[in-house]
């Protein structure tokens, strides 16, 4: 598990493509490594990586799968790609984000990037298939960093985020640009409730549910922010 506060960019020195497996050579910052042991994971970019080789106290091996390489950005990076890497939290250590699992559900495009004085606002391309679990003030991680969900509009596809510059400093965003793709893992509690809530419409109104979604939506009511408003009082 992981706690969505990056700890540090991390550069990627080469990269190996052998039998369908890419590896990636990546050198820390001085410390990172501390106690660091092969089978360990880290977050790459949000995406859970195992240690397969400790080349010196700074540079580290890990392979990465076929359908890693798919949903995630890694197939596209190369040598010099700077990435945002966390290791994966202890047992008892503090949550400052939401907890990950490191398991990337798509990439997204940047759509656009606005920045007034030290205020950075992301908006990214948010598909169909995802909509039901993007709501504002919802969390969400992108390559790996927890940030909260600022604004969303489903008709148009998009959603955005807005960066603190301690979380400028400490990613990799600054550097992202409009076509750009980033990792995007959905928060695990929303995507489960706002599933369970669905379905138990589902099962109470049948063939009436789409009638009832419009009806919502007409009321300016998604169906899915029912679920996802209920955990968030919840969570309180």
């Amino acid at each position: 598990m992981f706690t969505g506060i990056v700890q540090s960019i991390a550069k990627i020195v080469d990269v190996i493509d052998k039998n369908g497996i890419r590896t990636f050579v990546i050198d820390f910052n001085e410390g990172f490594c501390t106690n660091l042991e092969v089978g360990a994971s880290v977050a790459v970019d949000g995406v859970c990586l195992t240690v397969t080789e400790l080349v010196s106290d700074v540079r580290v091996k890990f392979d990465v799968i076929l359908q890693s390489l798919l949903i995630t950005t890694l197939s596209q990076y190369e040598n010099s790609t700077f990435v945002n890497v966390e290791r994966a939290a202890k047992d008892g250590a503090e949550i400052g984000g939401h907890p990950l699992s490191g398991h990337v559900d798509f990439n997204s495009a940047v759509v656009k990037i606005t920045q007034i004085e030290d205020n950075y606002c992301i908006r990214l391309a948010l598909s169909e298939e995802w909509k039901r679990y993007v709501f504002p003030k919802g969390y969400i991680a992108l390559n790996g960093a927890s940030l909260t969900v600022s604004q969303v509009n489903k008709q148009e596809g998009w959603f955005e985020v807005w960066l603190i510059p301690e979380t400028r400093r400490m990613t990799v965003f600054e550097a992202k640009n409009v076509g750009d793709h980033i990792n995007v893992e959905i928060e695990r509690g929303t995507q489960v409730v706002v599933d369970t809530v669905r379905d138990t419409l589902h099962e109470s109104l049948g063939p009436l549910l789409p009638l009832f979604e419009r009806l919502l939506l007409e009321q300016g009511v998604d169906i899915n922010a029912l679920g996802h408003n209920a955990k968030s009082l919840i969570d309180r």
